[in-house]
């Protein structure tokens, strides 16, 4: 079985997903605006991110994705902190929708 299919077998709902992406962004984040990172880091812990933090998480994990399954003749490897294939991407995608988030 593949990592990427027993990742998603052992969280279907995308929590695990969602919640090892977002620790990523808002290390980023904090590292280039420590008072927008600060901002989403509470609406993260309150569980209720804001329009403009969802915005930026959604467009981070999307020029974030590291694993496209490319070779070096199709594409380029984008080099990340973190493993982010474009699976992850749709669960948070999906994770950001379902909370009323225009994605």
């Amino acid at each position: 079985m593949s990592d990427e299919r027993e990742r998603q077998e052992n969280d279907p709902d995308g929590r695990g997903t969602v919640a090892r992406l977002v620790a990523a962004w808002l290390a980023e984040t904090e590292r280039h605006d420590p008072e927008a990172a600060g901002h989403a880091r509470d609406g993260w812990e309150r569980g209720a991110l804001s329009e403009r933090a969802a915005q930026d998480l959604a467009t981070w994990v999307t020029a974030r994705v590291t694993d496209t399954g490319f070779t070096e003749d199709e594409g380029p490897y984008v080099a990340g902190a973190v493993r982010i294939t474009p699976s992850d991407k749709d669960t948070v995608h999906a994770w950001l929708r379902a909370r009323g988030h225009a994605v």
